[in-house]
């Protein structure tokens, strides 16, 4: 339940949290200390309105390489990964060897991305990107299973 609470507004004080979960103060407290010390929570962030930003374009870009030898797979995500506009580098099994999602403020700075980035980066073989039209659901929650 703790988890479930944090996912959908980390900033619930722990007092917030305990009163929501039917527990005292100190074992809220430390169950959040240890979830937090096991790794399950990583890390508190904000989420920010990319468009209120100015950050009109969302970007799936899918990339084959022309060669997939561990050396050469290690250089392109540290290469890559240099990059701001790179919010998730997912490495894939098909197709393509890999799938950016890159955030743009809009058509133009993605192209020069593109063009000035992406096929310099050694080793592409070939890109193709998908721009994103309407975002239909975007969650970062994952479902907990309470068993």
């Amino acid at each position: 339940m703790i988890l479930s609470i944090i996912q959908e507004d980390s900033t619930y004080s722990v007092k917030e949290i305990s009163e929501k979960i039917g527990l005292t103060f100190t074992p809220t407290y430390e169950r959040i200390k240890q979830l937090e010390k096991n790794g399950i929570i990583e890390k508190y962030v904000g989420l920010l309105n990319r468009e209120k930003l100015g950050l009109n374009i969302v970007v799936y870009c899918n990339i084959r390489l022309k060669e997939q030898s561990q050396k050469v797979l290690e250089t392109f995500e540290k290469n890559i990964g240099k990059y701001d506009e790179v919010q998730e580098i997912i490495s894939l099994s098909g197709e393509y060897d890999y799938m950016l999602k890159i955030i743009a403020k809009d058509i133009n700075s993605y192209n020069d991305f593109a063009v000035n980035v992406i096929s310099n980066i050694p080793n592409i073989g070939q890109y193709h990107s998908s721009i994103v039209l309407h975002e239909v659901k975007k969650s970062t929650k994952f479902k907990i299973d309470l068993d």
